[in-house]
């Protein structure tokens, strides 16, 4: 099958500001090329550590929409990113909208990417879901706690790990007496502030997805959180899944026991402390058990993944990974998709 391409051009002077700027986030002016027509654009790096790779992740803005471009570099089926959001859809989490495309910069290729919606006011207006604020956990200081894990002290500031997207100062002081009351109420008066501010179900379709695809990253930063304008509490949403489905963020094996299924953060911790909370946690696992997080259910999802993209893939000389790693990523998914089952099926019985 072939991919949708996608042609940007950026001229020699803008190339400079995005190698002089690979870490700030300062734009560069691009074009986009359509049908003969050339459309105005604006591009940068993105990423953490992959903003150091040869092979560099782009956010894009064109006519009023932000897409992130993504390498998918360190992962070698190319899909994990795609695979999960797929599958938070599938447990009602809304998440972006994905897209395996062949980018060309200059009319040269640079290779197979994954383009994503950016969740953003564009993303929740396509939704119908009306936000009053939205915040990016981008570091692990987004962790729910007082102190830093970084350096093990407090914190300058309980906003420390999140970047305010949409929203004011007002809403920054709604999350940082979101935290403070996380650790410093006590469990009567916790139970009823939660309840009140927080999208429980939500919350635990969330933590049933990343627990189920193994991201270790996702509990301390890589999320968003949203506070819902009509019904006053904050809802979450998945970011950069792509060390899941048996590997790490770095593409290293991962096994099928990365995380416990209680997940690995404050808030979950606090959260599953009540049984009626555990408890409507438990019967999501079964039945995300039962219906979704099967082979069954996602065989056929990974196999048209890789339909789309193998050909591309096969020609594509700027991937880290060969190709015949890239052909045996599907069994390796689907077996840690096998063996998570029963890990997870084993750990719900202390819960």
């Amino acid at each position: 099958m072939a991919l949708p391409i996608w042609r940007i051009v950026i001229p020699d002077q803008e190339q400079r500001v995005l190698r002089e700027n690979i870490w700030n986030g300062t734009f560069a002016d691009g074009f986009y090329v359509h049908k003969g027509n050339m459309e105005q654009i604006k591009l940068r790096y993105r990423g953490g550590h992959t903003r150091e790779y040869k092979k560099k992740s782009y956010e894009i803005v064109k006519d009023g929409y932000t897409y992130h471009f993504n390498a998918e570099y360190d992962d070698p089926s190319m899909i994990r990113n795609a695979l999960s959001f797929r599958f938070f859809e599938l447990l009602g989490v809304p998440c972006p909208r994905t897209e395996h495309v062949l980018l060309f910069i200059n009319g040269k290729s640079a290779g197979v990417y994954l383009k994503l919606e950016a969740v953003d006011q564009v993303f929740f207006d396509k939704r119908k879901i009306p936000v009053e604020s939205l915040v990016y956990a981008t570091n692990d200081d987004a962790n729910f706690r007082l102190i830093s894990p970084e350096t093990n002290r407090k914190k300058s500031s309980l906003f420390d790990g999140y970047r305010l997207m949409i929203g004011s100062r007002r809403d920054k002081e709604r999350l940082i007496q979101l935290i403070t009351n996380l650790n410093e109420m006590n469990r009567q008066e916790l139970y009823s502030y939660l309840t009140s501010k927080l999208d429980i179900d939500n919350y635990l379709r969330w933590l049933v997805g990343a627990v189920l695809t193994g991201n270790y990253d996702g509990f301390n930063q890589n999320y968003d959180l949203y506070y819902h304008k009509k019904y006053r509490y904050y809802r979450i949403i998945p970011w950069d899944y792509e060390g899941t489905w048996g590997r790490d963020a770095y593409g290293r094996l991962a096994g099928s026991s990365p995380i416990p299924i209680t997940g690995d953060n404050l808030l979950t911790r606090r959260l599953l402390a009540y049984s009626s909370v555990r408890s409507k946690y438990k019967k999501m696992l079964q039945a995300a058990l039962s219906s979704t997080f099967t082979t069954n259910r996602i065989a056929p999802i990974v196999k048209q993944m890789y339909r789309n993209i193998s050909s591309t893939i096969h020609e594509d000389p700027t991937r880290r990974w060969s190709t015949s790693v890239f052909d045996k990523e599907p069994k390796l998914i689907l077996s840690y998709l096998r063996e998570r089952r029963a890990v997870v099926k084993k750990e719900m019985s202390k819960l």
